[in-house]
């Protein structure tokens, strides 16, 4: 019953499949201690980074499209002027990390009693 026809290859599957979980779960241990997160400081400057970068390069791109009378010019100025801003903005850079925010600490449970919302002890209010 073992060496039944096509169940040596089963066999070969599961272990192929199941080698691929364990790397596919080794790879998002990678992925996890990478740090997603910016602050609330860190994301206003991201967008002042962003804006400013586009700005200028919009006024270059323009004058320089201007003066040579090539409007492509301004275009790849514009779009390089975008790719640098998304490189210098969208990952989360320390620089963008420096100001955590300090969470309360979470109140304990009360066990026993249940606790009402303030919303729940007003008498409902039927509309006509």
């Amino acid at each position: 019953m073992l060496f039944e026809t096509g169940s040596l290859t089963r066999q070969i599957e599961y272990f192929f499949f199941f080698h691929l979980i364990i790397q596919h779960s080794k790879m998002l241990s990678i992925f996890n201690s990478i740090p997603t997160h910016m602050d609330y400081k860190g994301q206003k400057l991201a967008e002042q980074i962003f804006q400013g970068i586009i700005l200028v390069s919009a006024v270059i791109g323009f004058a320089y499209g201007l003066i040579i009378e090539q409007f492509g010019w301004t275009v790849y100025i514009v779009l390089g002027g975008f790719a640098v801003s998304c490189l210098l903005t969208l990952p989360p850079w320390p620089m963008y990390r420096q100001n955590p925010l300090s969470w309360q600490p979470a109140l304990p449970e009360t066990t026993g009693e249940t606790q009402q919302k303030p919303q729940e002890n007003l008498k409902k209010k039927k509309h006509k």
